[in-house]
């Protein structure tokens, strides 16, 4: 991983109030969440960035969307040509759209059930800060270790994946990149839009199978 970027974030989200992401995504919120054309548009622009990280040269790959939510990214993503498996542990949320065509599974991220070396690339946009946001919470910790290898597993050799999500300060970022690294044969490091700007900053994993 690169030199270190500091931040934290003061505010208190989701999931930091809420112990399990299933408390805090009730039929209420996922339904809001749904609706909402701000955060189609934000998921949308996410995917757009996650791609150009991929830099994948075809269309005729097969893309696992980890945490998929109602389904923007992976909606996104076939619109424009791309095989796509939609994965959420959530079964609520994929039946907000019709996501029959991006093969909808209810399943956990940390437990892929697929064979190995599946998928062409994957993406998780906005997910894993749910996985891991506290360093000192060994569960936590096993978990996202169990996440590390079954991403690893299920992708192809010289494969990428791009993880997005909103840690909420440096030292929770880099816990989960080395996480990442010393668990897996994964090579990667950590890519920062607008690192400055609290509002706009959008973090990145970028991992390459090798």
């Amino acid at each position: 991983m690169k030199e270190r970027f500091y931040f934290d974030i003061k505010t208190k989200r989701p999931e930091e109030l809420f112990e399990n992401v299933k408390d805090y995504f009730n039929s209420e919120n996922i339904k809001k969440y749904a609706k909402s054309k701000s955060m189609m548009r934000i998921q949308e622009k996410i995917t757009m960035r996650a791609l150009e990280l991929l830099e994948i040269r075809s269309s005729k790959i097969r893309i696992l969307d980890a945490g998929c939510g109602p389904g923007f990214a992976a909606l996104y993503l076939k619109e424009i040509g791309f095989e796509i498996v939609a994965l959420d542990i959530i079964s609520d949320f994929l039946i907000c759209y019709n996501l029959t065509e991006v093969n909808p599974l209810v399943a956990d991220m940390c437990y892929l059930p697929f064979k190995p070396n599946s998928f062409d690339a994957i993406i998780s946009i906005s997910a894993l800060q749910w996985i891991f946001r506290d360093i000192y919470n060994k569960k936590m910790e096993a978990l996202l270790i169990k996440l590390t290898k079954s991403f690893y597993k299920t992708l192809k050799n010289n494969s990428k994946a791009v993880i997005q999500f909103y840690p909420k300060n440096n030292e929770i970022m880099e816990k989960i990149g080395n996480l990442f690294i010393s668990n897996t044969n994964f090579k990667g490091n950590f890519i920062i839009d607008n690192p400055n700007n609290a509002k706009k900053r959008k973090i990145f994993l970028l991992l390459k199978k090798e």
